[in-house]
């Protein structure tokens, strides 16, 4: 059987535990080359990683004969760059989330890989990690009823700037996108797609109270299910908490989840309360990678394309559209 041999473009921390180590942990998968533009620390990480090959140039990965399919784990406003190229040399791609800056560029990487007729993915890994799953099987099983809402509500400190006074580049919307709202709360609207199909007919309101970074630090909004069902959320990270909370309020009871907190899976109805304790993988993007790999060698398939993750940057385009 095939073996998907990969590079990564960019690795950084986010490639360290959650992503890296996966691809050499899965059947029929392995990593072959990573990119760092600063060849010292691409050097460093290939040494440390087992992984033979490094470079300090996104092309010469992308055209090495030795590797199959490309990682981005850069930050979003590179991406269509790097897409466009793996594409042009005939390699699918996997890209980190937000799956790019502006949501014409999702839109531009979805047709360029059609184009070339390579498959295009996205890490929006919540998809595939069994606590998410539980929570689709028991929608699926109508342990909720009719679902009838949903709300999200997450909130968090401030960022600091880094030692050089600078601010993170998830608050710069320049190189993220936006604020936080793409790096964070992108994964939760992203869920929802998942669990209850697209959301439509999106309204939001963004702005800025803290006004200490460049970026909004506070996003609402409402939007609909096609079911019918209505949802709302409020992001807040700027608040003197961390709260991460999910509720899914049907006609014959509740689920309740966090997208990133350690917390069980809580079913409520008239009988009880039912929880459900499921751990993440310490590899947290493994079983994502994995329906990766088993699609490209034919058996299996990822749920999570360009396709699906251009809907999630559409609906926070919407929540956005009025501050931007």
């Amino acid at each position: 059987m095939k073996t998907i041999r990969w590079g990564i473009i960019g690795c950084g921390n986010v490639t360290e535990v959650k992503s890296g180590p996966a691809f050499q942990r899965i059947e029929n998968s392995t990593l072959t080359a990573v990119m760092r533009r600063d060849g010292k620390k691409a050097e460093d990480y290939a040494r440390r990683h087992g992984v033979p090959k490094w470079y300090d140039n996104a092309a010469d990965l992308i055209q090495d004969q030795e590797v199959d399919a490309v990682y981005i784990a850069t930050p979003p406003s590179s991406h269509k760059e790097y897409t466009h190229m793996a594409a042009e040399a005939g390699k699918p791609v996997y890209v980190e989330k937000p799956m790019a800056d502006r949501t014409d560029a999702c839109a531009d990487m979805v047709e360029i890989c059609e184009k070339h007729g390579v498959p295009l993915f996205v890490a929006y890994y919540r998809r595939s990690l069994p606590r998410f799953l539980k929570v689709k099987e028991l929608l699926e099983e109508g342990a909720v009823g009719d679902v009838r809402f949903v709300s999200i509500q997450q909130t968090q400190r401030l960022v600091e700037r880094d030692e050089q006074g600078n601010w993170p580049w998830r608050v710069m919307p320049e190189t993220s996108g936006a604020g936080l709202i793409y790096d964070v709360g992108a994964h939760t609207l992203d869920l929802f797609d998942y669990l209850l199909g697209p959301l439509t007919d999106v309204k939001g309101t963004a702005c800025n109270l803290a006004d200490v970074y460049p970026a909004e630090d506070t996003v609402s909004g409402t939007w609909r299910f096609e079911t019918g069902a209505v949802g709302t959320g409020v992001w807040n990270f700027s608040s003197y908490t961390h709260e991460d909370n999910n509720r899914i309020v049907g006609s014959k009871g509740e689920i309740q989840f966090s997208t990133f907190d350690d917390q069980p899976v809580k079913l409520l109805t008239d009988h009880g309360e039912e929880e459900f304790s499921i751990e993440h993988p310490r590899h947290i993007q493994q079983p994502h990678i994995q329906s990766i790999v088993q699609e490209l060698t034919g058996h299996g398939t990822c749920p999570s394309t360009g396709k699906t993750a251009l809907r999630t940057n559409r609906v926070m385009d919407e929540l956005l559209k009025d501050y931007y």
